[in-house]
């Protein structure tokens, strides 16, 4: 493996300076990449988080809407990796060379929150996996949430240390995958078996009408959390050449092959329960305890490879930033690993920990980061670096969609924070949920 000088030319196209591999990923393994993260333990909570609030038809309709604009929207993205004859492996690389270094600063800001509380999530449900467990097993109540939260935090932190960059998952995405057909194939089980024995259930949207507004649109932000990573770039990054072919390849396979899993245990929960569905499936259903504690223990699992995922954009920057270059077992590398990436996720984990409000986590990062990283900047870029090849139509679809997901985007910030205020009077920090 040869690392990177500052600059390394590959044809005609020049790819900056990093000390993680690129280019070296098949289109298939890249594709398991984006399979993982819209196949993560948060399919668990979808029934509760979109469906109740939209109902049959807004949830179905939406999902599927959702799928197609996402693809739409990441296919834009993709094709702008080589654009300019610079290989773009970072999305604040790709909007500040379109747009300037205030571009590259406030991408940054964004992409950063948005996978700290993409990676907070995480851990928030990497935790309330193994409260579910443990509940399976003791009623004492004397291990809380905000314990388990520290216990997977820890182990995300070990498992950040041994694995150096995304392209070193490798053989881990076989195991997340078995992980999470585990839990999704029991999940669907056991729901569709309750569904079979429960009376008919209620269906209608929860909710004076006031508050179905402002649940709709938070809604509306977890169907777009639901399908996009907010760093396609650092994902196609590792991908072979050619690279936007391959990536389109790694996007169809994510949109159909993908997108099935989710939808089986997202619509199977709903149908199960209707308007009661939990926000975290597996604690509402009935069945053997064994076979309930390998699907939370699958979830906490894949949880933890998944987090790798989002978490890479950080460990890469700190690792070219301060040349952690060679072999990943040095001492050198392994004590900058510990310290920097373990300071990370302890300080991601005590976030976690403070506010484990999981449904308010989704919502808000898709309202203030998925929707102005994949939708608005994704258009807006490309209609920028297209400007003299577009038609007006074209022009004008874009700035149709920059301007209604500007909207969206707004409205969604103010229906998270509200769901946030409200959930703060119901609990208090370090809840046990």
């Amino acid at each position: 493996m040869a690392l990177l000088s500052d600059v390394e030319i590959l044809g005609d196209v020049e790819i900056p300076d990093t000390a993680h591999q690129i280019s070296t990923d098949s289109w298939f393994q890249v594709g398991f990449v984006l399979t993982t993260g819209i196949n993560s333990a948060y399919v668990l909570g979808y029934s509760g988080t979109i469906m109740v609030p939209l109902g049959w038809t807004g949830g179905v309709l939406g999902l599927i809407l959702a799928a197609a604009i996402s693809l739409y929207a990441n296919a834009l993205i993709a094709r702008l990796h080589e654009f300019g004859g610079t290989r773009h492996i970072r999305y604040r690389d790709l909007a500040g060379f379109i747009y300037g270094s205030k571009a590259y600063s406030l991408t940054w800001t964004m992409q950063y929150v948005n996978l700290f509380m993409i990676n907070a999530g995480y851990i928030i449900l990497a935790g309330s996996a193994l409260k579910a467990t443990y509940v399976l097993f003791r009623d004492d109540d004397l291990m809380k949430l905000p314990y388990f939260i520290a216990i997977a935090g820890f182990v995300c932190a070990m498992f950040a240390i041994c694995i150096p960059h995304l392209s070193a998952l490798g053989t881990w995405l076989g195991f997340s995958t078995v992980f999470s057909l585990v839990y999704i194939v029991i999940a669907f089980v056991l729901s569709v078996r309750d569904g079979i024995k429960s009376p008919p259930r209620d269906y209608s949207i929860p909710g004076v009408s006031t508050s179905k507004i402002f649940t709709t649109i938070g809604a509306s932000a977890n169907l777009v959390f639901a399908y996009n990573t907010g760093m396609l770039p650092e994902i196609q990054a590792t991908i072979r050449q050619p690279v936007v072919k391959n990536m389109m390849k790694s996007l169809y396979f994510q949109f159909t092959v993908g997108v099935v899993p989710l939808f089986m245990v997202t619509f199977a929960g709903y149908w199960a329960y209707g308007s009661s569905t939990p926000t975290y499936l597996l604690s509402d259903v009935k069945g053997p305890v064994w076979l309930k504690a390998m699907a939370n223990i699958a979830a906490f699992l894949q949880s933890v490879i998944a987090l790798h995922i989002f978490a890479s954009p950080m460990y890469e920057y700190w690792d070219t930033k301060h040349g952690i270059k060679g072999s990943a077992l040095t001492l050198k590398n392994l004590l900058f690993r510990v310290l920097v990436r373990g300071g990370y996720l302890t300080l991601n984990t005590f976030v976690s920990a403070l506010l484990p409000f999981l449904g308010d986590f989704m919502s808000l990062t898709g309202a203030i980061s998925t929707f102005p990283l994949t939708f608005i900047l994704a258009n807006h870029m490309y209609l920028v670096a297209n400007e003299t090849k577009l038609t007006s139509i074209q022009k004008l679809w874009h700035w149709v969609n920059i301007c209604f997901f500007a909207i969206m985007s707004a409205a969604a910030t103010v229906a998270a924070l509200r769901l946030i205020a409200l959930d703060s009077k119901t609990y208090h920090l370090f809840a046990d949920l």
